[in-house]
């Protein structure tokens, strides 16, 4: 019996043994499951690492991503371009980002993000933002030009005009939308619109410059692009968005179209749309750059941070060439014909490009001051 007992005890003390074991491995798990967690939410005390751009992933199946950060005003044209370069190239997957232009030049030089292409609605972007270090040249390849777009539904749509637009727009039951000046040129290109207005009109809003009526009117929208603005037209949040003629176009909107002394889309008038000066953000924290007005021209270049340098410039060609020209076209979108390089960057022009580019001046220095 005594045997027996003791036998007994000894099963029930390895039990108990076992037991705790199990205890304390569980234990030690879930204490080192929450110090992982911990150490992940924790900040960490050591300077930040330097950021280092991540190279794009192959696409399942082997197929070569080809990244491209563009104007949202861009994305009709370039999604038909896409489908001709994929046609051409099979083992290429382009993937496109549209933005703001310069919410698109800041994912590269702010964010630190990859792009093989950046096809911009302002040149001046790129020298501004990312000259020199992460672009080296470009490509002046289409036009366009400011209009107010609306829909039928839109409230005094049947007394809208080029005469009388800032009237309507400055009514109190009116709501207006245009985008962020410091993230979508299409944003200062209005506020430029707004000031050569009042050089081309001469004429008071309520006893306030046409520029101060409409930059104080208590029922516009603000939205980091342009094309962000055609939902709220189609679901009548706002009456009247200030677009590129191409979009309205592209989306079968009614739209005022403005005299060429106030639209930016002119090069007769160059020398006029420098009288319009908007001041925006800058290269770096706490800078302002100045934009003075000029002609709407897009360009187009392979940053420096390019993972696959020579399949950007093949995109780069189709865009520029002749196909892309007539992509243009079918997308309410003027091509620039030939397209051109600024004769100061010409020389880092790809070999492969130069066929296609012509050496040529802008039609008014991109002219831009810089506050501290």
């Amino acid at each position: 019996a005594s045997f027996v007992a003791g036998r007994r005890r000894t099963k029930a003390m390895a039990r108990g043994s076992a037991s705790k074991g199990l205890l304390i491995a569980a234990g030690t798990l879930l204490v080192a499951i929450g110090c992982a967690r911990r150490e992940a939410k924790k900040p960490s005390a050591a300077p930040a690492p330097k950021v280092v751009p991540i190279a794009p992933a192959p696409k399942v199946g082997g197929k070569a991503r080809l990244i491209v950060f563009h104007a949202g005003s861009l994305a009709v044209p370039l999604r038909e371009a896409e489908r001709a370069f994929e046609r051409k190239h099979p083992n290429v997957d382009v993937v496109r980002e549209a933005s703001g232009s310069r919410a698109a030049a800041r994912k590269v030089c702010d964010l630190h993000r990859t792009a093989d292409v950046l096809a911009l609605a302002d040149h001046a972007v790129i020298e501004d933002l990312l000259m020199p270090q992460y672009a080296k040249w470009y490509v002046v390849f289409a036009r366009n030009r400011m209009v107010i777009a609306y829909t039928e539904h839109s409230k005094y749509a049947d007394e809208i005009g080029p005469d009388n637009w800032f009237e309507v727009l400055a009514r109190p039951d009116v709501k207006f939308g245009r985008s962020d000046p410091n993230l979508d040129p299409a944003g200062y290109r209005t506020l430029m619109v707004w000031q050569l207005a009042d050089l081309h009109y001469k004429r008071k809003v309520k006893g306030k410059s046409i520029y101060e009526a409409l930059l104080h009117h208590p029922k516009q929208e603000v939205r980091p692009g342009s094309v962000q603005l055609l939902p709220l037209l189609e679901s009548l949040d706002i009456d009247y968005a200030f677009e590129y003629q191409s979009v309205a176009m592209q989306h079968n909107l009614r739209f005022v179209k403005l005299p060429p002394q106030i639209d930016l889309g002119d090069e007769r008038f160059a020398d006029l749309y420098k009288r319009a000066k908007v001041e925006v953000t800058g290269k770096k924290p706490g800078e302002r750059s100045v934009y003075v007005g000029m002609p709407i021209l897009y360009a187009v270049t392979v940053p420096t941070v390019s993972e696959h340098p020579d399949l950007a410039v093949e995109f780069v060609k189709l865009l520029v060439g002749e196909e892309g020209r007539e992509i243009l076209k079918r997308c309410f979108q003027e091509p620039v014909v030939p397209p051109f390089c600024p004769a100061r960057f010409y020389d880092a022009l790809p070999a492969e490009l130069k066929p296609l580019v012509a050496k040529k001046a802008l039609p008014a220095p991109p002219r831009r001051g810089k506050k501290g």
